[in-house]
């Protein structure tokens, strides 16, 4: 009968240390995330345009996607994502991005990777918790400056806009081939339960107080494109 005891008592801490340490993970990465956005957002004539983020319904932002390689997969990315609703931007639903190819770059030590989602139709896709860019969802490399010209093909029926920065350089690049899907194990660590991201990104779920940064510098990004315009 000790013996059991000890043994529940030994897993029941195991289970609180996990818990603590995925939810710093989770709160890293939020934060992790507002500093990309940020500092992609200070960088003079290089940056997502103000009419990108003008328009924009969704904003995913996976930090640190990978270390080292020639071609850079994003095999265990993880990533955080908040979209527009009636009464601001939503609390942020946690993302995992798998087996797309950002091509040839020797020596990298990390490359984040931002998502701007343009339109209705790329959000139900996010919605759904599971797509495949470049297959179930359109996506393309995005516009990069103070402008994005009204006359090229952003903006047309691509739903989903990707960029890296690798090394300080940002650029709008493709990534196709990449899966999308619900970090249940995040998500479980910020909010004490199973959400899906629906409820999330739809703004039924109140936003955390970690996710505090990440929705500044989503609110702010915009801002930031504005003055660099002007």
């Amino acid at each position: 009968m000790k013996k059991l005891t000890l043994l529940v008592v030994v897993l029941s801490l195991g289970c609180l240390s996990w818990a603590g340490s995925g939810r710093q993970d989770a709160t890293d990465r939020l934060n992790n995330a507002a500093t990309v956005l940020h500092e992609i957002m200070q960088a003079p004539d290089n940056g997502i345009p103000e009419e990108v983020l003008e328009n924009a319904r969704c904003v995913a932002v996976v930090p640190h996607l990978m270390k080292g390689g020639f071609i850079i997969g994003a095999e265990h990315g993880k990533g955080v994502a908040t979209c527009r609703t009636a009464k601001g931007w939503s609390a942020p639903a946690f993302i995992t991005v798998s087996g797309g190819s950002v091509g040839f770059q020797i020596g990298i030590e990390g490359v984040d990777l931002v998502m701007i989602i343009q339109n209705e139709k790329g959000m139900q896709r996010l919605l759904s918790s599971d797509f495949k860019l470049g297959a179930d969802a359109s996506a393309a490399a995005g516009p990069v400056g103070r402008h994005a010209s009204a006359g090229t093909s952003w903006k047309l029926d691509t739903e989903i806009l990707t960029y890296s920065r690798a090394k300080g350089a940002f650029a709008g690049i493709a990534f196709d081939g990449a899966s999308v899907r619900q970090d249940d194990d995040s998500t479980r660590a910020i909010y004490g339960k199973k959400i899906t991201t629906r409820r999330a990104l739809t703004g039924r779920v109140a936003a955390p107080r970690a996710a505090q940064s990440f929705l500044d510098a989503v609110r702010n990004a915009k801002a930031q494109a504005v003055a660099k315009a002007d």
